[in-house]
């Protein structure tokens, strides 16, 4: 068979596209459930801060299956493991979308469990598959595709609901694609497991999860990742779309497509993060400053001049630097043994997505505390928002620590490469 890339098939490039693709559909669910606060406050007479502890479901969800489907990928390949994890988000979404308010719950829960799947196969795949030194490129591009669902989950579900479309009307229609996508995943992801590492296969998954939690490298990447991704969460997801209502004086169906530009920002900058990486041989400087960038826009989006620079600009910003923090997947990847790479993904997301769980459901609760009405007073949301802005600044301070895993006699532009 034709190779694309050195060592690597047609066969890789598809399966790996088929797992980034499924990637960006349980993204777009994640993003589309937030922007639909005021249509799910509507039908389930939720308080605001009802609706934030009613999201943080779909974080446990993925925080709990994040270690059992990591290392399922390592013991059994990723073929059954993905293919059941898109079953669980399709089933979930349509849940999501019955208009009850337990089965919706549930049905976030499933969402949550069966959308970890995606990025840890998606990662695992690229990490076994393809050359060693282009996996920062490829996890980049990865993640391109969880933005560019996300990115379709804000603009284009919430214009369709502004327009009138029923919620619960979309979420049937992504809980069946859900379903075609599993069934897809099913029958072109290989029999065999190219995936599974020869020299773990008498291994048990408690074995490689001990190796990988007393790395102190892994907890690092957990921390700065999840407070990374807290300001994302909080700032862009859920509090977006309100802030830029209060901040700037826009519509809701303008909030919306002005808050979209984070995550656009995502989809440009996580592939430009991974080849820069990957080119110069670093990932430590790269991941500081992309984490200072963020901190700065951020901080100005919140508390400075709005008439100086446009929000879109800002929020474009913001997203292209917080993709740098994707490059802790490959850190945390090259910083623990080969054979566990699907483990040490799956603690990873489960270190990043325990943070997150507990987050939201906190600054919900002082959601409540600072106001009793739907609509957030942006005085209160302001000083709410001091606590993501010192995750950015922690995320920095505990930067110092990482280890550089990789060096500039291992980037590819110097490597010997063979037809």
């Amino acid at each position: 068979m034709k190779k694309v890339l050195v060592g690597v098939t047609w066969t890789a490039w598809f399966v790996w596209l088929l797992a980034a693709g499924y990637y960006g559909y349980q993204y777009a669910l994640r993003l589309a459930a937030e922007i639909m606060r005021p249509q799910l406050l509507e039908t389930y007479q939720l308080t605001s801060a009802g609706t934030v502890l009613l999201a943080g479901i779909f974080y446990f969800g993925f925080c709990l299956f994040s270690l059992v489907a990591g290392a399922g990928m390592d013991r059994f390949g990723a073929r059954g493991i993905i293919s059941i994890g898109a079953v669980m988000a399709g089933t979930g979404a349509l849940l999501f979308g019955s208009g009850n308010l337990g089965a919706s719950g549930f049905g976030l829960f499933l969402q949550g469990a069966g959308g970890v799947v995606a990025l840890v196969g998606a990662i695992y795949i690229v990490s076994t598959l393809f050359p060693q030194s282009r996996t920062a490129t490829f996890i980049g591009v990865t993640q391109m595709f969880g933005m560019a669902g996300g990115w379709s989950g804000q603009a284009v579900a919430g214009t369709m609901t502004a327009q009138g479309l029923p919620w619960n009307r979309f979420w049937m229609g992504m809980g069946l694609a859900g379903l075609f996508i599993a069934v897809t995943l099913f029958v072109f992801l290989p029999v065999k497991k190219p995936m599974v590492h020869p020299h773990n296969q008498s291994k048990r998954p408690a074995i490689g999860l001990g190796i990988v939690l007393r790395n102190p490298q892994t907890i690092l990447c957990g921390l700065i990742a999840s407070l990374l991704f807290i300001p994302t969460t909080t700032l862009d997801i859920i509090w977006g779309t309100p802030l830029l209502q209060e901040l700037r004086g826009f519509e809701y169906g303008d909030a919306i497509i002005h808050s979209s530009a984070f995550p656009l920002g995502w989809i440009l900058g996580c592939p430009l993060w991974g080849i820069l990486s990957d080119y110069i041989g670093r990932r430590k400087p790269l991941i500081m400053i992309g984490s200072c960038v963020l901190l700065i826009c951020l901080a100005w989006i919140l508390y400075g001049r709005a008439d100086v620079f446009p929000a879109d600009l800002l929020a474009l910003i913001a997203g292209m630097a917080s993709g740098a923090s994707m490059l802790t997947y490959s850190v945390i990847r090259e910083a623990n043994p080969p054979e566990w790479t699907g483990t040490a993904t799956g603690a990873m997301n489960s270190l990043n997505i325990t943070f997150v769980a507990v987050a939201v459901p906190v600054l919900g609760l002082v959601m409540r505390i600072v106001s009793e009405t739907a609509a957030m007073p942006i005085q209160h949301g302001r000083r709410a928002s001091v606590v993501p802005l010192f995750a950015v600044v922690l995320a920095i301070v505990l930067s110092f620590g990482l280890k550089e895993t990789r060096h500039a006699d291992r980037v590819p532009h110097r490597e010997k490469e063979a037809a």
